[in-house]
Order: structure tokens, then C-alpha cells, then sequence
């Protein structure tokens, strides 16, 4: 027990493991699932427009979610006051939906993924320095071409700080950085006002990303995009073939497929997928992945909020539906 209550030390102060192991085994006594979820998370942010400094701000927050989960129904209470009383009262309300006869599902498989290195993103410089560096890329971006009227550089960096224990003692821990630049340029030219921006981010440390190697390059491609917003032409409507480049657009994947191919939607038969598997649903020139276990990115997890460890699932190969993301309950239904 010495070891997992060692390993708890960023709630230690606040609740008694002994305590909340028991209160958490009493509430899923009767259900099939669950964990408590604890949480604490910083996080910094800095916006340099127009030549001034408009915002600085830090914000810190801290709470946990108990579960319960009996056959297709699901208890959730959370709060963001972490205390002995408070999880005990959370449990008694999640608990509410078991249905008195468990069958018991095994915890996730530990893992052994490690997609970043856990630090503290915000601690690596010092606030004069940050604020000197966005001050030297206002006057780099604006120096570079005479139609720059307007620059906007936002940074931010967060800390989450990851438990959850099961009802067996398990106990499993994370540190998640976050760190974000981006650029954004307007220019004019004869009264026609254009934008551009561009931007980095990942589970690094800040100083991975304010580089001048790394922002000079955000800063020159803003002030391309702007200048091409200058010449361009409107977009003809109608129909018409779209080519997604690599990154963000990958965000219009997400909302117009990869939410279809989520399993509790499949299960109820409210998807555009259900019934599909093992179908063609796209061209053969068409893979869809979805993988948690990238180096140091945006969407890396080592594990998610149920304690799975992060995985690289393909979803559509060569243009044939093959999977759905499940979690754990419309994995066992």
C-alpha cells in the first residue's frame, strides 16, 4: 500500500487514500465498472496585439468524477471541492444506477506508452522574458514588409496533473503539458485588409516552441497567407473536389467522420456507419487512423480518462470500414 500512497502525493493533503479506496469500493460494489478521477491543472496565457501587451493571465482548478457503470446505464457526479465527504456523497449519488447484479470487468492493462516527458511547460522561462520575446516578434513580423498593419501573438502553456484509482487499488498517474504559439498578421494595401496565421503547439516544454527558429517560421508564414488573401479570387460556389493539407483540416475529418465511427452512436444505430463494417465506405485511396500515441502531440495521451492506455487504431483501410473507437462500456455491450 506504501508505494501506491506514494504515488498520490499531489492529493495527499486533501483526502485520505484508505478513505476514498473504501468509498470507492462501496460504490461500485454493485456495478460492473467505474473509477474516481482526480485532477489538478494551471495553466498561463499571454496575447500581444496591436503593440501592447492586452492579456496575462493564470488560472488554476482542481476536482475529481466518480463512475459508476452498470450494464447501459451510467453514474457520473464530480466536484471541484476534493475531500473525503465530498467523493463519499459523489459516490452515493453515481451509485444510484447499479442494478444489484455486477459482473465485474477487468482493470485496463497497464501502460506502458510513454508520449511525453512530464514537466512543468510554464517554469522554463521567466515572465520578463516572455514578454520581451513577444515584443521581439511584434517588431520582426512588422519590419518585414511595409503593408503589416496589425500583429497578434498569443502563447499559452498548461499543466494537468492525472490520477485515477480503481476499485481493485489500481492506481494510475500523469503529468500532460501543453504548450501553443500562434502568429496571426493583418495586412493593408490601399484600404483592402487581409489575414494570415499560423501556429505550433504540443506536449513540450515552452521553450521548444519559442525558438527563433520556430516562430520566425510562424511569422513568415502568416505574412504569406495574408498576402495571398490580398490576390485571391472569391471562391465560385457549386460543387467541388477538396484537398485537405496535413494538420488542423484534419479537424473537418473529425467532425464529418469521426464522430460516425464512435462506438456507443454505432451501438444505438444512430450513426451513417452502423450496420457498415467490413463495407466499403470510401475510395481505396482512403486510410483513416486514429492514434493517441504520437510523439509529443496535440492529441497524445499515455492513457485516457479510463485508465486505457493509448493505442493506434485504424478505422477505414484502403476505403473498408474495420473498426469503431469503443470505450470500455460499448466495448463490453
Amino acid at each position: 500500500m506504501s508505494e501506491i500512497v506514494a504515488t498520490f502525493k499531489p492529493f495527499e493533503n486533501l483526502i485520505d487514500f484508505d478513505k476514498t479506496l473504501g468509498t470507492l469500493r462501496s460504490t461500485l460494489s454493485k456495478a460492473d465498472d467505474g473509477e474516481l478521477f482526480l485532477e489538478k491543472a494551471c495553466a498561463e496565457n499571454f496575447l500581444f496585439d496591436d503593440g501592447k501587451l492586452k492579456n496575462a493571465g493564470y488560472s488554476s482548478s482542481e476536482g475529481f468524477g466518480i463512475r459508476a457503470v452498470s450494464e447501459d446505464r451510467l453514474g457520473y457526479a464530480h466536484s471541484s471541492s476534493i475531500s473525503n465527504e465530498s467523493i463519499k456523497r459523489a459516490g452515493e449519488a453515481a451509485s444510484i444506477v447499479t442494478l444489484g447484479n455486477p459482473n465485474p470487468t477487468a482493470d485496463p492493462k497497464l501502460s506502458t506508452i510513454q508520449c511525453y516527458r512530464k514537466l512543468d511547460p510554464m517554469t522554463s522561462e521567466g515572465f520578463d522574458e516572455k514578454i520581451a520575446l513577444l515584443k521581439e516578434i511584434n517588431a520582426y513580423a512588422r519590419a518585414l514588409d511595409r503593408r503589416v498593419d496589425q500583429v497578434s501573438v498569443n502563447i499559452s502553456a498548461s499543466l494537468q496533473e492525472i490520477i485515477i484509482l480503481r476499485s481493485s487499488g489500481r492506481l494510475v498517474t500523469d503529468i500532460r503539458p501543453m504548450v501553443k504559439i500562434n502568429i496571426t498578421i493583418i495586412v493593408d494595401h490601399n484600404g483592402q485588409r487581409e489575414s494570415g496565421s499560423s501556429g505550433s503547439g504540443g506536449r513540450v516544454d515552452l521553450k521548444n516552441i519559442i525558438q527563433q527558429s520556430v516562430w520566425k517560421n510562424h511569422v513568415h508564414e502568416a505574412l504569406r497567407i495574408a498576402l495571398v488573401n490580398l490576390r485571391a479570387k472569391p471562391a465560385p460556389a457549386g460543387v467541388m473536389d477538396v484537398v485537405l493539407g496535413p494538420g488542423w483540416p484534419g479537424i473537418l475529418l473529425h467532425e464529418a467522420v469521426g464522430h460516425g465511427l464512435e462506438g456507443d452512436f454505432n451501438r444505438k444505430k444512430t450513426s451513417a456507419f452502423s450496420n457498415l463494417l467490413g463495407e466499403v465506405v470510401a475510395s481505396e485511396n482512403v486510410t483513416v487512423i486514429d492514434d493517441g500515441t504520437l510523439q509529443d502531440k496535440r492529441g497524445s495521451i499515455n492513457f485516457d480518462d479510463e485508465g486505457t492506455p493509448s493505442q493506434r487504431n485504424i478505422l477505414i483501410e484502403n476505403g473498408r470500414l474495420v473498426n469503431f473507437m469503443q470505450d470500455r462500456q460499448n466495448a463490453r455491450i
